[in-house]
């Protein structure tokens, strides 16, 4: 497996961590914010269940925007091998 150089920016993670603060967002939103933060600092890079649930959320039209940018963050560090 390769290693993973990249982070969660600030800016995400800041979002990330009102995400998982705020009672009105959803579970998707919740669980994509976790995995954000996760990255924020180290090697870790995105499981194969989380690249498949914020690949389906990018491709929606149903989620908030704080939501596709989460996915989207999540997705960049994604295994590129996968």
């Amino acid at each position: 497996m390769s290693n993973n150089s990249k982070q969660t920016s600030r800016r995400v993670a800041s979002l990330a961590s009102e995400t998982l603060q705020d009672k009105q967002a959803s579970q998707i939103a919740k669980s994509l914010a976790a995995s954000a933060l996760a990255q924020r600092s180290g090697a870790r890079q995105t499981g194969a269940e989380m690249e498949d649930i914020a690949s389906r959320v990018l491709r929606s039209d149903k989620y908030a925007e704080a939501t596709k940018e989460l996915a989207a963050s999540v997705l960049a560090q994604a295994n590129k091998e996968r």
